[in-house]
């Protein structure tokens, strides 16, 4: 089969790997369609992925497959489910490793459900929670978005945002664009800073006001536009922290830091005398799979639309992956649509 991967830093090559094998907790599945990441996929191939990278690894985590053969303990799956965040696993007698492994025309999910109840440890099954399956009626060109969808919902959720938030999305990516959405569907007040040539769609999303960063009268702005009221949240979805410092001044007494983005997270600085008041600084991170079911009835109910993200009627072909990340690279979109299977889906 083929599969994108990342040989050495900044080298993303389409190789010929074989498929791989199940075990009996196991589905195989043939990939339909993946999205790129911006945040996660880039600092990986550039080697600037907080946690440790082996090359060659087949890169991905916004996938979906449809399962096509189980293993002989499955029993929550079916032939022909379409399932969430499913990747090629590590092939090790080929000497290639996994970030995910999504960017490929075959892949494994595992059966959580299963592992869980016939008491197999922890450690077998944790990560795999986040294969989760597909409701009927949803796109599958949409359903990559599910994973962005639902790591930003969950994380909302645990930061505490509802209908009387005064929040800031920080970024103008496709995680704060994400975040906003969420926020603005929990019916909080949104203000995003990022940059100008993507406030059309912050504001298609419903923000109340965008700001750009590199305004030199931001405060100011900031300030006229919240009047008498301090913010609530200040959420990072960059992970540079020069703007969350000098928007400290404007947060609530008690008010919350969340910084979601990767950035510069091992030189992150948040300096507390900048603000007017206590703050707390939100590390807790989110859980994909305590807010699938949330995620996927929103985009039933029309809440939830990938085209704000990604063109869904023009993918990218899996051999044509290079030209989508140089031009994700470029800033010429926030994501990207790859078809892993020549729009064969039979």
């Amino acid at each position: 089969m083929k599969a994108a991967v990342v040989v050495s830093k900044s080298e993303l090559q389409v190789l010929d790997v074989p498929v791989p094998e199940i075990g009996p907790y196991d589905v195989l599945c043939k990939m339909l369609y993946g999205a790129t990441c911006a945040g996660t996929d880039i600092h990986l191939m550039d080697g600037r992925h907080p946690y440790p990278v082996s090359f060659p690894t087949v890169l991905g985590h916004e996938s979906i497959g449809r399962v096509i053969e189980a293993g002989d303990r499955v029993r929550n799956y079916k032939i022909g489910d379409i399932v969430t965040r499913v990747g090629c696993p590590a092939l090790s007698d080929k000497g290639i490793a996994s970030n995910w492994g999504g960017f490929a025309e075959y892949g494994v999910a595992r059966d959580h459900w299963a592992m869980k109840e016939d008491g197999v440890d922890r450690s077998e099954w944790e990560r795999y929670r986040v294969n989760q399956i597909v409701r009927d009626g949803i796109d599958i060109r949409t359903a990559p978005m599910i994973i962005t969808w639902r790591e930003t919902l969950s994380y909302i959720r645990r930061l505490g945002i509802d209908e009387s938030s005064r929040v800031l999305v920080i970024g103008s990516g496709a995680n704060a664009l994400s975040l906003a959405v969420h926020c603005v569907n929990s019916g909080a007040s949104v203000l995003a800073v990022g940059s100008r040539s993507r406030e059309d769609v912050f504001r298609r999303a419903g923000i109340d006001d965008y700001l750009d960063y590199r305004s030199a009268s931001l405060i100011e702005d900031i300030t006229d536009i919240c009047a008498e009221t301090c913010l609530d949240y200040i959420i990072d979805g960059v992970g540079s922290s020069g703007t969350v410092n000098i928007t400290l001044p404007l947060l609530a007494q008690d008010g919350v830091v969340g910084v979601y983005g990767w950035n510069d997270r091992s030189v992150y600085r948040i300096d507390p005398f900048a603000a007017r008041r206590s703050f707390r600084v939100y590390a807790d991170g989110y859980d994909e799979e305590e807010s699938n079911e949330e995620v996927q009835q929103m985009i039933l109910d029309g809440k939830l639309d990938a085209g704000l993200w990604y063109d869904l009627g023009s993918p990218y072909d899996l051999d044509e992956i290079g030209e989508a990340y140089r031009r994700l690279r470029g800033h010429e979109a926030l994501k990207y649509l790859i078809d892993l299977q020549g729009g064969s889906y039979e």
